[in-house]
């Protein structure tokens, strides 16, 4: 196989993604530290956080007692791209993930807006999730002193304060823990990761015990709409599993442990959302719990009758909260490592630093990038923005295993998705549906987000592009910080 194809499509070869990342070696700069054990806790914690401590209230206003349906509607949408994800990821284990499958498959023009949809997905959702831990904060004051922050200081101007202060800080301290290394945010995550599901657990446990049948009539009140409609943004709970692939040149034999752990973080936190939301509704009722901020500290209170059981539940939703952003910032960071080395984005974002073996540069850019939508913005704007942009990019990872299935038929799989080419055709069908959902006002603001990208790549990215060039790319083993 030649090591690129310099058409039209400037498609670079799996075979020199990989030889040039080190994926099969030290990984470009970066240190093995994480096994499987710790990547499913990355992946968990990448995923579980605002969507559902925060998030269910919102999918629960549109679909009632169905939002388990749109639950299950948009685990399914979730496990198609998974199988996808598992694939590529084992194949191409590099810090690129969807935007280097893109590179390998459909060319440099499509790999790049991917990347630039990816500054949604990861960049833009730790906005939403910083918002989100920001309210639960304020939950976790109340719960221990009676007292919350101003509002001034607690929320954006479209959601009745000033700046959003909890938000910012939690975005600074995820930054602070990430320059110091992987080994330290990857402890961190898992530690997180365990704590959030022993929270969500005992939310259970609790809830189940208020449990009543009667609550969940009439079902599907608003229609398969209305389950459509949750579906859209409950898929926002699932945000983060492709954060796995994102780990390729910082984990132990990752041809063996990314796919792996894909399957294992959709499997674990499908099962935990579906029973948090019959649970949740079982309680109290889908009226009780639609639109209510901190809505799971909400319904322990009034089953308990007290704020202790909401206040440990807060301070759950606190930790896990913080853990997504640490573990989607970290992806973001990689990705604009990848696209960096390619020539399509700023040197600064693939230097890494001899000492911490981490991109510190990157990491503080994106951290005060991210850091003004989440100080500003509401949630529902960078929620809404983000699921389409995650759904597109996930159309375009199930084409490029079909892509690459006729383009790179030897290529080294360590895991193949089922049914091809049925299950991802599948998993494009399911992603479009759950698109549709978003509404037209989303789909406006998608189509400027990505008219920008183009012009940015027509601008700057064509003409850097160091495959455009002829040129290899520069190793970041020794790059100053």
């Amino acid at each position: 196989m030649s090591p690129t194809r310099t058409t039209g499509l400037r498609i670079k070869s799996p075979d020199q993604l990989v030889a040039e990342s080190g994926a099969d070696l030290e990984g470009h700069g970066l240190r093995r530290t994480m096994g499987l054990f710790q990547l499913v806790c990355f992946g968990v914690g990448a995923i579980v956080g605002t969507g559902i401590f925060v998030g269910l209230s919102d999918s629960v206003a549109e679909a009632g007692p169905a939002v388990a349906v749109s639950y299950v509607l948009a685990a399914v949408t979730c496990i198609f791209t998974a199988f996808s994800f598992a694939e590529l990821g084992g194949a191409i284990p590099v810090s690129g993930s969807s935007y280097s499958f893109a590179y390998a498959s459909l060319g440099e023009r499509t790999a790049f807006l991917v990347g630039w949809c990816l500054l949604l997905e990861y960049g833009v959702s730790v906005s939403a999730v910083a918002v989100g831990w920001s309210q639960y904060l304020n939950e976790l004051l109340y719960s221990l002193t009676g007292r919350q922050l101003p509002a001034a200081l607690s929320a954006g101007p479209g959601e009745g304060g000033a700046v959003n202060l909890p938000a910012v800080v939690v975005i600074l301290l995820a930054a602070v823990l990430l320059v110091r290394g992987i080994r330290e945010s990857a402890g961190a995550t898992a530690a997180m990761a365990v704590l959030k599901i022993g929270i969500l657990l005992l939310f259970l446990a609790i809830a189940f015990t208020a449990f009543e049948d009667g609550n969940l009539t009439p079902f599907a009140g608003a229609g398969a709409s209305g389950i459509t409609a949750g579906a859209s943004l409950a898929f926002f709970s699932f945000i983060g599993f492709d954060a796995v692939t994102t780990a390729g040149e910082e984990v132990k034999n990752p041809r063996r442990n990314i796919p792996l752990a894909i399957l294992i973080c959709i499997g674990i936190v499908t099962l935990l959302y579906v029973a948090v939301a019959l649970a949740a509704i079982g309680a109290l009722g889908s009226d009780a719990v639609a639109d209510k901020p901190a809505a799971l500290s909400l319904i322990v209170n009034q089953v308990t009758d007290s704020t202790l059981g909401g206040g440990i539940i807060a301070f759950g939703a606190v930790v896990a909260i913080a853990s997504v952003v640490l573990a989607v910032m970290y992806g973001q960071t990689r990705i604009l490592m990848s696209m960096s080395r390619d020539g399509l984005m700023p040197r600064v974002f693939e230097r890494v630093s001899p000492r911490t073996r981490t991109p510190v540069a990157n990491t503080w850019i994106v951290a005060a990038v991210v850091a003004v939508p989440a100080a500003f913005s509401s949630l529902d704007v960078v929620v809404n923005l983000t699921t389409i942009g995650t759904l597109s990019i996930m159309v375009v990872v199930n084409v490029a295993v079909i892509a690459l299935r006729r383009s790179a038929p030897d290529l080294r799989r360590t895991f193949r998705v089922p049914f091809h080419p049925v299950s991802p055709l599948l998993g494009v069908g399911f992603c479009l549906y759950l698109i549709w959902g978003t509404g037209w006002t989303t789909w406006l603001q998608f189509a400027v987000f990505v008219a920008v990208g183009a012009v940015v790549y027509a601008l700057y990215g064509r003409g850097h592009s160091r495959l455009g060039r002829g040129e290899a790319p520069v190793s970041t083993g020794a790059g100053a910080s």
